[in-house]
């Protein structure tokens, strides 16, 4: 790890980041009246509540939403999973019955990272063990930035080791690296370390989730398939509640990695506001009725 960096240099160009960006923003507006492509989205949202005041029964409220969805709105598909505090996860074990939706939660002193690695093994380890099958995690971001990448990977790969077959997230918090040599960097060592996604950021500090980032994650996940053959997730997530942001990063993950990532399997959206924007929409471009959703 002492030649990581050197080892692993970023090979991207701002200016063709820009055009990137800018073709995707531009090509992203057909999507909009695409009903698939919206369905597709509303497929890959991980529906979040990660608030101070969550509790026990208000998170069992905000399951039994997810089990009655197609009661209220059956044109559209279900979530791919709910995201919350490790606390809940017993809750969303035993109340949440709606098919194929996982069981998310937040790990490993969300969202700081600033706690003991033996604690954050211990608090990963009870939330697979009460029913989570994914766990997002912050890199720890300060030692990352050190140059401590032995130590940040090696954290990882002990947190991995006690998940069973639940599936890791890693968050790069992306706002906080001060450039695209960071965040490629930040992407290249959780996957390494074993990060089955990788994803921008917690959605607690800001910048959170931009284009930008993302441009640079999914060509790092391209880089590391094209080496190992392994293919990586990305998980946009923090300020995403439009349709039109949201089909933005649709548009890098189709023009980047290619649809055969399009699923959510290998991509998801950190969201709980859009979820309700794209059934408004997909409501309207299927039986053109026009309603302003607040279902969630």
């Amino acid at each position: 790890m002492n030649n990581f960096a050197e080892n692993n240099p970023c090979p991207l160009k701002k200016e063709e980041m820009d055009s990137a960006i800018s073709s995707a923003i531009e090509n992203s507006k057909k999507e909009l009246t695409n009903v698939d492509a919206l369905k597709l989205l509303f497929n890959c949202i991980d529906l979040t509540s990660l608030n101070t005041e969550d509790s026990a029964d208000g998170i069992r409220d905000f399951v039994d939403k997810v089990n009655d969805l197609h009661k209220h709105y059956d044109m559209v598909p279900q979530v791919a999973a709910m995201c919350v505090y490790p606390v809940f996860a017993p809750v969303l074990k035993s109340a949440l019955k709606a098919k194929g939706v996982n069981i998310a939660v937040v790990s490993a002193g969300f969202p700081s990272s600033q706690t003991f690695t033996d604690v954050k093994k211990i608090e990963t380890e009870r939330a697979v063990d009460f029913g989570a099958n994914e766990i997002d995690i912050v890199i720890s971001v300060g030692e990352f930035q050190e140059g401590n990448y032995e130590f940040a990977g090696e954290e990882i790969r002990m947190i991995k080791g006690v998940m069973k077959d639940a599936h890791l997230k890693v968050i790069l918090e992306s706002g906080t690296l001060k450039d695209m040599e960071e965040i490629w960097l930040a992407s290249i060592l959780s996957m390494e370390s074993g990060a089955d996604f990788i994803k921008t950021s917690t959605g607690k500090q800001q910048p959170a989730a931009t284009y930008e980032a993302a441009y640079v994650m999914l060509n790092a996940i391209k880089a590391f398939h094209k080496r190992t053959g392994k293919k990586i997730g990305f998980k946009p997530a923090g300020g995403i509640a439009t349709p039109e942001v949201a089909a933005v990063y649709y548009q890098l993950v189709k023009d980047i990695l290619g649809e055969e990532w399009l699923n959510n399997e290998l991509f998801r959206i950190g969201a709980s506001r859009l979820a309700n924007s794209l059934i408004s929409e997909i409501q309207f471009l299927e039986n053109g009725k026009k309603e302003e959703v607040k279902y969630f």
